[in-house]
Formats: C-alpha cells, structure tokens, sequence
C-alpha cells in the first residue's frame, strides 16, 4: 500500500518532488497519462472517464489514497469521482484547495463562513478545461467573499513543457499573461492552477512584476497532505517503495522526467 499521485502527464512530478522532500519515507505510487496528454483540451465527460480509469489502477496497485495531481481533472472530475464513484474505504483528494487555503490565509480544515480577506484581485492561470469548470470560482466562493478573480486559459503550455520546449513554453506564457493583463491590469496575486506550471513560475513572475504575489501548488499541496496524514494515518498503508507508472512509452516519458526533475526516475507501462 503507498499513496497515488495521478496526473495527465508529468506535471504532477513537481506535486510527487515536494512530497516526497516533505514526508521523505512515505511510499508513493505515480501514475502519468501521457498517450492521452493534454487533457486540457477535452471535455468534461471525457476527462471524468480517464480520471476514473487511472484512480482505479492506482486503487489496484494498493493505493487508499489517491492525488489528483492535475487541475483539469480536479476540476472536471473530482467532485463527481466523491459524489458517485469513489469507494467508501479509498479516498482521492484534489489539488484546489490547498491552493485557495493559502490565497485566503486559512488553516487547514478550516470550515468558517466565507469572509473579507486582504487580496481583493486575483489572475487564474490554467488550462482551458479548467477555466471552464469553474471549480476554482467555486471554491474559493466558500471561503472569501470580494475577490475578484480573472481566469486565462493557457494553451499550448502544456504540450510545449510535455516536450520539453522551453522556450515556446516561455513565448506562450508571456502570451497569456500579456492578455490577462488587458482584462486586468493590476493583479494582487496569480495562481497558477496547473502543476506544469511551477516549472515556469519564474518566467510568471517576471511577466506579472515583483509586486504580484504568485502561488504555485507543489509545495502547498505536500503540507496539505501531511496534514491530512496526521489526521488519518491508516491512509498511508504499509508499502516501503516507490514506482512510476506511465500509459505511454516509458523511455521516452522516462527522458521527459530527467528534465522535470534533475534526477533519473525510470516508468514501468501501466
């Protein structure tokens, strides 16, 4: 038994890196759906069945616990996975709130009325699935009130990252930033609603200016869960390695991750 961490492709690495440091021995299943990436691109339907396909393998590989490590699918997916699909004895988490969390400056768990907080204006970065869904509107709806929250689909960021493009990747995200800029000039805070996108967050930044306060989710979704572990430490199960499981060609999304991560990883197939 170990925890899963599924994403469309390799994004969620940055997710599976900060855990990893946070809670060192904890062992971790992931799972990557690169001969389907990008699933920014699909609709919602289509998303929900590729979301519950890869959960279901990581269930089979002893996984209670999954990680949906991917905005678009915990945006699209997520909750009609906890309303409907998901076993009464696994559970799967999403990466949203953890991220709004931190915007509004509430501890974990915390279930208060929503109320004023001090960012009044904030930039969503995400990809176009997930700017459709709304979900972080909504989420952020139940626990501040007045915050105005302009949201750009980025296209094309990720399948640049996926094939380790940087450069186009950088050219889109000004892009993108440029746009969101014209629909609001003067953000207090960006979130970058895609975890791809913490490997462009410096390139964010300078686009946004040093007085934007950009919150990128790797990190914050390793304390989150450490929290939660803390909480509910029969989810971490018994297993003591780790494996790396991919729906495409292993060499291949193997390569990708040396350059996500700085360190080999080597995925088996799914």
């Amino acid at each position: 038994m170990a925890v899963g961490i599924f994403d469309s492709g390799l994004g969620g690495l940055t997710v599976l890196d900060a855990i990893s440091k946070r809670l060192p021995d904890l062992p971790l299943v992931y799972l990557g759906d690169s001969a389907n990436a990008p699933y920014g691109v699909r609709d919602a339907d289509d998303i929900y069945d590729l979301t519950t396909r890869a959960t279901q393998r990581l269930f089979d590989e002893g996984c209670d616990l999954v990680i949906l490590a991917c905005n678009t699918a915990s945006a699209a997916a997520l909750r009609r996975m906890q309303e409907g699909w998901v076993p009464k004895d696994k559970r799967v988490l999403g990466v949203f709130v953890p991220l709004i969390e931190a915007l509004t400056e509430r501890e974990w768990g915390d279930n208060s009325p929503p109320r004023e907080v001090e960012v009044k204006h904030v930039a969503l970065f995400a990809t176009p699935a997930t700017v459709r869904s709304r979900a972080f509107q909504r989420e952020l709806a139940f626990r501040a009130i007045g915050v105005d929250v302009e949201a750009q689909a980025c296209g094309g960021v990720v399948d640049a990252i996926e094939d380790g493009d940087f450069i186009l990747a950088e050219a889109l995200v000004r892009s993108h930033v440029d746009a969101l800029k014209r629909k609001m000039p003067d953000p207090d805070a960006a979130m970058l609603g895609c975890t791809h996108y913490p490997l462009m967050a410096e390139v964010f930044q300078d686009a946004l200016g040093a007085g934007v306060k950009v919150f990128s989710q790797a990190n914050l979704v390793a304390e989150s869960l450490a929290h939660y572990l803390d909480r509910r430490p029969e989810m971490v199960g018994k297993g003591m390695t780790s494996k790396f499981l991919t729906s495409g060609d292993p060499k291949k999304v193997s390569d990708r991750a040396m350059q996500f991560l700085r360190h080999p990883i080597t995925f088996a197939k799914a």
